[in-house]
Protein backbone atom coordinates (compact mmCIF):
# COMPACT_ATOMS: atom_id res chain seq x y z
CA UNK A 1 0.00 0.00 0.00
CA UNK A 2 1.17 3.52 -0.83
CA UNK A 3 2.64 5.53 2.02
CA UNK A 4 0.52 8.53 0.99
CA UNK A 5 -2.41 7.23 -1.09
CA UNK A 6 -4.60 9.20 -3.43
CA UNK A 7 -7.74 10.04 -1.46
CA UNK A 8 -11.17 9.52 -2.95
CA UNK A 9 -14.20 11.31 -1.51
CA UNK A 10 -17.79 10.48 -2.43
CA UNK A 11 -20.38 13.06 -1.40
CA UNK A 12 -19.59 16.76 -1.64
CA UNK A 13 -21.90 18.25 0.93
CA UNK A 14 -20.46 20.14 3.89
CA UNK A 15 -18.85 17.08 5.43
CA UNK A 16 -17.47 15.49 2.27
CA UNK A 17 -16.04 18.74 0.95
CA UNK A 18 -14.53 19.39 4.38
CA UNK A 19 -12.82 15.99 4.31
CA UNK A 20 -11.47 16.71 0.84
CA UNK A 21 -10.13 20.05 2.14
CA UNK A 22 -8.45 18.37 5.12
CA UNK A 23 -6.46 15.99 2.94
CA UNK A 24 -5.69 18.54 0.24
CA UNK A 25 -4.28 20.98 2.79
CA UNK A 26 -2.11 18.15 4.13
CA UNK A 27 -0.56 17.52 0.71
CA UNK A 28 -2.64 14.56 -0.49
CA UNK A 29 -3.98 14.32 -4.03
CA UNK A 30 -7.78 14.13 -3.83
CA UNK A 31 -10.34 12.81 -6.30
CA UNK A 32 -13.88 13.82 -5.34
CA UNK A 33 -17.34 13.30 -6.73
CA UNK A 34 -21.05 13.54 -5.96
CA UNK A 35 -24.10 11.94 -7.54
CA UNK A 36 -25.56 15.42 -8.13
CA UNK A 37 -24.18 17.36 -11.07
CA UNK A 38 -25.26 20.62 -9.43
CA UNK A 39 -23.32 19.78 -6.27
CA UNK A 40 -20.26 18.79 -8.31
CA UNK A 41 -20.57 22.03 -10.23
CA UNK A 42 -20.30 24.22 -7.14
CA UNK A 43 -17.73 22.13 -5.28
CA UNK A 44 -14.64 23.92 -6.58
CA UNK A 45 -15.99 27.38 -5.75
CA UNK A 46 -17.15 26.26 -2.32
CA UNK A 47 -13.74 24.78 -1.60
CA UNK A 48 -12.02 27.96 -2.77
CA UNK A 49 -14.30 30.00 -0.51
CA UNK A 50 -13.54 27.85 2.51
CA UNK A 51 -9.81 28.10 1.91
CA UNK A 52 -9.99 31.84 1.26
CA UNK A 53 -11.66 32.26 4.67
CA UNK A 54 -8.62 30.60 6.24
CA UNK A 55 -6.32 32.94 4.33
CA UNK A 56 -8.32 35.94 5.56
CA UNK A 57 -8.05 34.63 9.12
CA UNK A 58 -4.27 34.32 8.81
CA UNK A 59 -4.37 30.52 9.12
CA UNK A 60 -3.23 29.77 5.58
CA UNK A 61 -1.00 31.50 3.04
CA UNK A 62 -2.19 32.34 -0.43
CA UNK A 63 0.36 29.94 -1.90
CA UNK A 64 -0.86 27.09 0.32
CA UNK A 65 -4.46 27.89 -0.65
CA UNK A 66 -3.61 27.65 -4.34
CA UNK A 67 -1.67 24.41 -3.83
CA UNK A 68 -4.58 22.82 -1.94
CA UNK A 69 -7.04 23.79 -4.68
CA UNK A 70 -4.80 22.26 -7.33
CA UNK A 71 -4.65 18.97 -5.41
CA UNK A 72 -8.44 18.45 -5.62
CA UNK A 73 -9.90 17.11 -8.84
CA UNK A 74 -13.69 16.91 -9.16
CA UNK A 75 -14.59 13.88 -11.28
CA UNK A 76 -17.88 13.12 -12.96
CA UNK A 77 -18.63 9.80 -11.27
CA UNK A 78 -17.20 7.16 -8.98
CA UNK A 79 -15.54 5.57 -12.00
CA UNK A 80 -13.06 8.44 -11.79
CA UNK A 81 -11.80 7.16 -8.42
CA UNK A 82 -9.94 4.17 -9.90
CA UNK A 83 -6.52 5.32 -8.71
CA UNK A 84 -7.61 6.14 -5.14
CA UNK A 85 -5.97 4.11 -2.39
CA UNK A 86 -8.39 5.30 0.31
CA UNK A 87 -11.99 6.18 -0.55
CA UNK A 88 -14.14 7.89 2.09
CA UNK A 89 -17.87 8.08 1.56
CA UNK A 90 -19.85 10.95 3.05
CA UNK A 91 -23.24 10.36 1.47
CA UNK A 92 -26.65 10.25 3.15
CA UNK A 93 -27.03 8.06 6.26
CA UNK A 94 -28.96 5.35 4.40
CA UNK A 95 -27.43 1.89 4.78
CA UNK A 96 -28.74 0.60 1.48
CA UNK A 97 -27.17 3.53 -0.39
CA UNK A 98 -23.81 3.06 1.34
CA UNK A 99 -23.77 -0.69 0.68
CA UNK A 100 -24.60 -0.12 -2.99
CA UNK A 101 -21.83 2.46 -3.27
CA UNK A 102 -19.24 0.12 -1.75
CA UNK A 103 -20.34 -2.69 -4.04
CA UNK A 104 -19.82 -0.39 -7.02
CA UNK A 105 -16.46 0.84 -5.76
CA UNK A 106 -15.20 -2.74 -5.40
CA UNK A 107 -15.28 -3.05 -9.16
CA UNK A 108 -13.47 0.26 -9.70
CA UNK A 109 -10.63 0.64 -7.20
CA UNK A 110 -7.53 -1.52 -6.89
CA UNK A 111 -7.40 -4.67 -4.76
CA UNK A 112 -5.50 -2.95 -1.94
CA UNK A 113 -7.68 0.17 -1.79
CA UNK A 114 -9.41 0.87 1.54
CA UNK A 115 -13.10 1.77 1.64
CA UNK A 116 -14.12 3.96 4.57
CA UNK A 117 -17.48 5.23 5.75
CA UNK A 118 -17.93 8.51 7.59
CA UNK A 119 -21.10 7.22 9.24
CA UNK A 120 -21.79 8.52 12.73
CA UNK A 121 -24.25 5.81 13.71
CA UNK A 122 -24.52 2.85 11.34
CA UNK A 123 -22.85 -0.53 11.89
CA UNK A 124 -19.70 -0.64 9.78
CA UNK A 125 -19.77 -4.45 9.69
CA UNK A 126 -23.32 -4.34 8.33
CA UNK A 127 -22.24 -1.94 5.57
CA UNK A 128 -19.46 -4.35 4.56
CA UNK A 129 -21.69 -7.41 4.54
CA UNK A 130 -22.04 -9.06 1.14
CA UNK A 131 -18.98 -7.43 -0.38
CA UNK A 132 -16.32 -9.50 -2.10
CA UNK A 133 -13.61 -8.06 0.17
CA UNK A 134 -15.37 -6.91 3.37
CA UNK A 135 -12.07 -6.85 5.29
CA UNK A 136 -11.03 -3.56 3.71
CA UNK A 137 -14.12 -1.66 4.88
CA UNK A 138 -13.80 0.44 8.02
CA UNK A 139 -15.12 3.61 9.59
CA UNK A 140 -13.39 6.99 9.64
CA UNK A 141 -15.80 9.24 11.48
CA UNK A 142 -14.80 12.89 11.05
CA UNK A 143 -16.52 15.59 13.09
CA UNK A 144 -18.11 18.73 11.70
CA UNK A 145 -16.53 21.03 10.62
CA UNK A 146 -13.91 18.55 9.43
CA UNK A 147 -11.15 21.13 8.76
CA UNK A 148 -11.40 22.45 12.34
CA UNK A 149 -12.19 19.37 14.44
CA UNK A 150 -9.12 17.29 15.30
CA UNK A 151 -10.91 14.08 16.26
CA UNK A 152 -11.43 11.10 13.97
CA UNK A 153 -13.00 7.91 15.34
CA UNK A 154 -11.51 4.83 13.66
CA UNK A 155 -13.88 1.87 13.61
CA UNK A 156 -12.41 -1.46 12.57
CA UNK A 157 -15.05 -4.24 12.59
CA UNK A 158 -14.12 -7.77 13.48
CA UNK A 159 -12.16 -9.27 10.60
CA UNK A 160 -10.95 -5.95 9.23
CA UNK A 161 -7.56 -6.22 7.51
CA UNK A 162 -4.70 -4.90 9.64
CA UNK A 163 -3.09 -3.31 6.58
CA UNK A 164 -6.32 -1.40 5.86
CA UNK A 165 -6.50 -0.15 9.44
CA UNK A 166 -2.86 0.93 9.37
CA UNK A 167 -3.27 2.86 6.10
CA UNK A 168 -6.43 4.62 7.31
CA UNK A 169 -4.84 5.61 10.61
CA UNK A 170 -1.59 6.72 8.99
CA UNK A 171 -3.42 8.83 6.41
CA UNK A 172 -5.70 10.55 8.93
CA UNK A 173 -2.78 11.27 11.24
CA UNK A 174 -0.75 12.67 8.34
CA UNK A 175 -3.69 15.01 7.75
CA UNK A 176 -3.28 16.34 11.29
CA UNK A 177 -6.03 14.40 13.00
CA UNK A 178 -6.06 12.65 16.38
CA UNK A 179 -7.26 9.13 15.61
CA UNK A 180 -8.98 7.19 18.37
CA UNK A 181 -9.96 3.55 17.81
CA UNK A 182 -13.35 2.42 18.96
CA UNK A 183 -15.54 -0.64 18.69
CA UNK A 184 -18.21 -1.07 16.04
CA UNK A 185 -21.07 -0.37 18.43
CA UNK A 186 -23.99 2.07 18.26
CA UNK A 187 -22.84 5.68 18.65
CA UNK A 188 -19.15 4.66 18.70
CA UNK A 189 -17.61 6.82 21.50
CA UNK A 190 -18.69 10.44 21.26
CA UNK A 191 -22.29 10.09 20.10
CA UNK A 192 -22.92 7.42 22.71
CA UNK A 193 -21.13 8.96 25.67
CA UNK A 194 -22.58 12.41 24.93
CA UNK A 195 -26.15 11.25 25.41
CA UNK A 196 -26.17 11.73 29.22
CA UNK A 197 -24.98 15.33 28.80
CA UNK A 198 -28.20 16.10 26.95
CA UNK A 199 -30.35 13.44 28.59
CA UNK A 200 -29.70 14.31 32.20
CA UNK A 201 -30.30 17.99 31.42
CA UNK A 202 -33.65 16.98 29.90
CA UNK A 203 -34.41 14.88 32.99
CA UNK A 204 -33.77 17.94 35.17
CA UNK A 205 -35.98 20.03 32.87
CA UNK A 206 -38.70 17.39 33.23
CA UNK A 207 -38.41 17.86 37.01
CA UNK A 208 -39.06 21.58 36.64
CA UNK A 209 -35.57 23.06 36.54
CA UNK A 210 -35.15 25.93 34.02
CA UNK A 211 -32.84 25.33 31.07
CA UNK A 212 -30.92 28.53 31.87
CA UNK A 213 -30.07 27.29 35.38
CA UNK A 214 -28.90 23.91 34.14
CA UNK A 215 -26.68 25.44 31.49
CA UNK A 216 -25.33 28.02 33.95
CA UNK A 217 -24.36 25.24 36.35
CA UNK A 218 -22.43 23.35 33.68
CA UNK A 219 -20.71 26.52 32.48
CA UNK A 220 -19.55 27.14 36.04
CA UNK A 221 -17.91 23.69 35.96
CA UNK A 222 -15.74 24.66 33.00
CA UNK A 223 -17.89 23.42 30.12
CA UNK A 224 -17.59 25.80 27.18
CA UNK A 225 -21.25 25.35 26.28
CA UNK A 226 -24.22 24.08 28.28
CA UNK A 227 -26.34 21.10 27.16
CA UNK A 228 -29.32 23.18 26.02
CA UNK A 229 -27.17 25.73 24.20
CA UNK A 230 -25.46 22.78 22.50
CA UNK A 231 -28.79 21.28 21.42
CA UNK A 232 -29.77 24.71 20.09
CA UNK A 233 -26.49 24.94 18.19
CA UNK A 234 -26.71 21.45 16.67
CA UNK A 235 -30.46 21.62 16.11
CA UNK A 236 -33.11 19.88 18.20
CA UNK A 237 -34.15 17.86 15.15
CA UNK A 238 -30.62 16.55 14.66
CA UNK A 239 -30.31 15.76 18.37
CA UNK A 240 -33.68 13.97 18.34
CA UNK A 241 -32.73 11.86 15.32
CA UNK A 242 -29.43 10.85 16.93
CA UNK A 243 -31.14 10.03 20.23
CA UNK A 244 -33.88 8.00 18.59
CA UNK A 245 -31.34 6.09 16.49
CA UNK A 246 -29.21 5.20 19.51
CA UNK A 247 -32.27 4.32 21.61
CA UNK A 248 -33.48 1.92 18.92
CA UNK A 249 -30.02 0.39 18.49
CA UNK A 250 -29.75 -0.14 22.26
CA UNK A 251 -33.14 -1.78 22.58
CA UNK A 252 -34.89 1.21 24.13
CA UNK A 253 -32.80 1.10 27.30
CA UNK A 254 -33.74 3.97 29.65
CA UNK A 255 -30.15 5.26 29.56
CA UNK A 256 -31.08 6.43 26.04
CA UNK A 257 -34.60 7.57 26.83
CA UNK A 258 -36.07 10.01 24.29
CA UNK A 259 -37.54 12.77 26.45
CA UNK A 260 -40.91 14.22 25.54
CA UNK A 261 -39.58 17.76 25.89
CA UNK A 262 -37.19 17.11 23.00
CA UNK A 263 -39.95 15.63 20.84
CA UNK A 264 -42.21 18.60 21.63
CA UNK A 265 -39.48 21.08 20.78
CA UNK A 266 -39.10 19.54 17.34
CA UNK A 267 -42.87 19.31 16.82
CA UNK A 268 -43.15 23.05 17.52
CA UNK A 269 -40.36 23.80 15.08
CA UNK A 270 -38.27 25.47 17.76
CA UNK A 271 -35.07 23.84 16.58
CA UNK A 272 -32.56 26.32 17.96
CA UNK A 273 -30.34 28.81 16.20
CA UNK A 274 -31.43 27.83 12.71
CA UNK A 275 -35.06 28.70 13.45
CA UNK A 276 -34.40 31.58 15.86
CA UNK A 277 -35.77 29.88 18.96
CA UNK A 278 -34.69 26.88 21.00
CA UNK A 279 -34.61 25.56 24.54
CA UNK A 280 -32.49 28.55 25.51
CA UNK A 281 -31.69 30.57 22.39
CA UNK A 282 -31.91 33.53 21.91
CA UNK A 283 -31.50 33.89 25.68
CA UNK A 284 -28.28 32.93 27.45
CA UNK A 285 -27.47 31.07 30.63
CA UNK A 286 -27.52 33.34 33.67
CA UNK A 287 -26.10 33.06 37.15
CA UNK A 288 -25.45 29.53 38.42
CA UNK A 289 -28.11 28.40 40.93
CA UNK A 290 -27.28 27.84 44.58
CA UNK A 291 -27.24 24.06 44.05
CA UNK A 292 -25.04 24.19 40.93
CA UNK A 293 -22.62 21.67 42.47
CA UNK A 294 -25.42 19.12 42.81
CA UNK A 295 -26.43 19.57 39.17
CA UNK A 296 -22.82 19.18 38.05
CA UNK A 297 -22.32 16.05 40.16
CA UNK A 298 -25.51 14.51 38.79
CA UNK A 299 -24.60 15.10 35.15
CA UNK A 300 -20.99 14.02 35.58
CA UNK A 301 -21.97 10.90 37.53
CA UNK A 302 -24.22 9.77 34.69
CA UNK A 303 -21.54 10.65 32.13
CA UNK A 304 -19.03 8.55 34.08
CA UNK A 305 -21.46 5.65 34.27
CA UNK A 306 -22.13 5.62 30.52
CA UNK A 307 -18.41 5.77 29.78
CA UNK A 308 -17.83 2.92 32.23
CA UNK A 309 -20.47 0.78 30.49
CA UNK A 310 -18.74 1.41 27.15
CA UNK A 311 -15.29 0.70 28.60
CA UNK A 312 -16.51 -2.61 30.02
CA UNK A 313 -17.66 -3.69 26.56
CA UNK A 314 -14.07 -3.51 25.24
CA UNK A 315 -12.63 -2.11 22.04
CA UNK A 316 -11.44 1.18 23.52
CA UNK A 317 -9.60 2.61 26.51
CA UNK A 318 -10.35 5.03 29.32
CA UNK A 319 -7.84 7.43 27.83
CA UNK A 320 -9.46 7.10 24.40
CA UNK A 321 -12.94 7.79 25.79
CA UNK A 322 -11.76 10.82 27.74
CA UNK A 323 -9.79 12.23 24.83
CA UNK A 324 -12.63 11.66 22.36
CA UNK A 325 -15.13 13.64 24.44
CA UNK A 326 -12.65 16.43 25.07
CA UNK A 327 -11.83 16.74 21.37
CA UNK A 328 -15.25 15.94 19.94
CA UNK A 329 -17.35 18.11 22.27
CA UNK A 330 -14.75 20.41 23.83
CA UNK A 331 -15.46 18.98 27.29
CA UNK A 332 -13.09 20.40 29.93
CA UNK A 333 -12.32 16.87 31.12
CA UNK A 334 -13.20 13.33 30.13
CA UNK A 335 -16.26 11.54 31.52
CA UNK A 336 -14.15 9.00 33.39
CA UNK A 337 -12.23 11.79 35.10
CA UNK A 338 -15.23 11.99 37.42
CA UNK A 339 -13.99 8.80 39.09
CA UNK A 340 -10.91 10.71 40.23
CA UNK A 341 -12.69 13.98 40.85
CA UNK A 342 -15.42 12.58 43.10
CA UNK A 343 -14.28 9.05 43.84
CA UNK A 344 -16.15 5.92 42.70
CA UNK A 345 -18.06 5.67 45.99
CA UNK A 346 -19.62 9.10 45.57
CA UNK A 347 -20.51 8.38 41.94
CA UNK A 348 -22.18 5.12 42.98
CA UNK A 349 -24.05 6.84 45.82
CA UNK A 350 -25.31 9.52 43.44
CA UNK A 351 -26.51 6.92 40.94
CA UNK A 352 -28.25 4.93 43.69
CA UNK A 353 -30.15 8.03 44.87
CA UNK A 354 -31.17 8.90 41.32
CA UNK A 355 -32.40 5.36 40.70
CA UNK A 356 -34.40 5.36 43.93
CA UNK A 357 -36.15 8.58 42.89
CA UNK A 358 -36.55 7.75 39.20
CA UNK A 359 -40.03 7.90 37.63
CA UNK A 360 -41.31 4.67 36.04
CA UNK A 361 -40.12 5.55 32.52
CA UNK A 362 -36.54 6.02 33.78
CA UNK A 363 -36.25 2.98 36.06
CA UNK A 364 -32.98 1.24 35.27
CA UNK A 365 -31.43 4.39 33.81
CA UNK A 366 -29.00 4.77 36.71
CA UNK A 367 -27.99 1.15 37.17
CA UNK A 368 -24.21 1.29 37.70
CA UNK A 369 -21.73 -0.31 35.36
CA UNK A 370 -19.80 -3.17 37.02
CA UNK A 371 -16.66 -1.22 36.09
CA UNK A 372 -17.64 1.46 38.63
CA UNK A 373 -17.99 -1.07 41.42
CA UNK A 374 -14.66 -2.62 40.52
CA UNK A 375 -13.04 0.82 40.81
CA UNK A 376 -14.03 1.23 44.50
Amino acid sequence: MAERPVIGVVGLGTMGLGIAQVFAQAGFSVLATDASGAVRGTAASRLAGALEARVAAGKLTGADRNAAIERVQIVGSVSGLATAGLVIEAIAERPEAKRALFATLEGIVGPDAVLATNTSSLSVAALARGLTHPGRVLGLHFFNPAPAMRLVELIAPQGCDRASVDLARRSAEAAGKTVIPCADRPGFIVNRCARPFYGEALALLEEGRPAAEIDAAMLSAGYRIGPFALIDLIGADINLAATESLSAAMGGHPRYHVFQALRAQVARGDLGRKTGRGFLFPAEAGTPPADADAIILRVEAVLANEAAWLLAEGGTTAQGINQALMLGLNFPRGPLDGLHRYGPARILDTLAKLEAQAPPHLLGRYAPSPALSEAT
